[in-house]
């Protein structure tokens, strides 16, 4: 198992090398950086010219690529245009922000969605089924951001009508919430609303293929045999199918975690949550590539190590998996 991490881990690092390229090239293609700051009277002449010879603006693509990788590696992504904090500073404080709302997500996601999805396979065609099914449509055809005006509506309606406080409805944090277990319960007080938004989609997403997968193996010749042998269907369910059933919900629940934490931009937007979402969406207004690039690759080196992960959880799950 340790030489199969390494190996992909080896494998990891030309992906990456060829992601950063792509991701530079594209960003690069959309145009002059300094465009913007060439528009703004306040920006001087002598303030560009700077900038331009700092950021290695006048040199052949390759070579400010290569300029670009080297600040990444060992200057922490360089800095902005018109500031000297480095970006990493600021990614620094935005991904924890961002990775709590999605494992909380996520974590209510997978545990309720692998439920459903094996109770509508074991019961199959019965009213729970058809109902789950139903709703997990609804949940793939629901646009996120109605889903979280909504929720939001809701709960500041509960607050103002019966003067109960369940869900904060924006924020990350009180301005009182204290340290320890209270700011835990405060945190997780301001992040319900925006996990619900979130794991809507992917319990629908969840439910659908635990289903699914759960069919086909309850009705696979060595779940027959447990079972002639005189096992308990709760043990036939459990120690002989739900195992194998679960590795196409661990193949998407790996691209999930990627893919939602740089797709978190419209749900931390709406509750004003000081995640990568909103610190993408400013940057990218204003046109400051160099932050930019440093949030896709940060998004796509995530993809790449959940990638990782579900690779090593196929191991364990699956003892017909084997690797040499």
């Amino acid at each position: 198992m340790l030489t199969f991490i390494l190996r992909r881990l080896l494998y990891s690092i030309p992906v990456l090398i060829a992601a950063s390229f792509l991701i530079f090239v594209s960003v690069s293609a959309a145009g002059d950086p300094l465009s913007t700051l060439k528009q703004n009277p306040l920006v001087s002449e002598q303030t560009l010219k700077n900038i331009s010879e700092k950021k290695h603006l006048d040199e052949p693509l390759l070579i400010r690529y290569g300029y670009w990788v080297q600040e990444a590696v060992t200057d922490k992504f360089g800095t902005p245009l018109l500031v000297e904090e480095p970006i990493w500073n600021d990614l620094k404080r935005v991904i924890p922000h961002t990775l709590q709302l999605v494992l909380l997500a996520e974590s209510f996601a997978i545990f309720f969605g692998i439920l459903i999805g094996v109770y509508s396979a074991i019961r199959q065609y019965s009213f729970f089924d058809y109902t789950t099914t139903t709703l997990s449509f609804l949940g793939f055809a629901m646009p996120v951001f109605w889903l979280a005006l909504m929720l939001q509506i809701l709960f500041t309606n509960i607050a103002l009508k019966w003067d109960v406080r369940i869900f904060y409805t924006s924020g990350l944090s009180s301005t009182d919430a204290g340290s320890g277990f209270g700011f835990v319960v405060d945190r997780l007080q301001h992040l319900a609303i925006p996990a619900m938004t979130i794991a809507v989609v992917s319990m629908a997403q969840y439910s659908r293929y635990m289903r699914a997968a759960m069919l086909e193996v309850i009705n696979s010749d060595y779940v027959r045999a447990a079972r002639a042998k005189g096992l308990t269907e709760t043990r036939v369910t459990m120690k002989h199918a739900f195992r194998n059933a679960l590795i196409p919900v661990v193949t998407i629940s790996a691209l999930n975690f990627g893919v939602l934490i740089g797709g978190a931009v419209i749900t931390e937007s709406i509750f004003g949550l000081d995640g990568m979402g909103p610190y993408f969406l400013n940057n990218l207004l204003s046109q400051d590539a160099y932050p930019v690039m440093a949030w896709l690759m940060v998004v796509a080196t995530m993809v790449v190590a959940f990638n990782l992960i579900a690779d090593v959880v196929y191991a364990k799950l699956d003892p017909r998996i084997r690797f040499e």
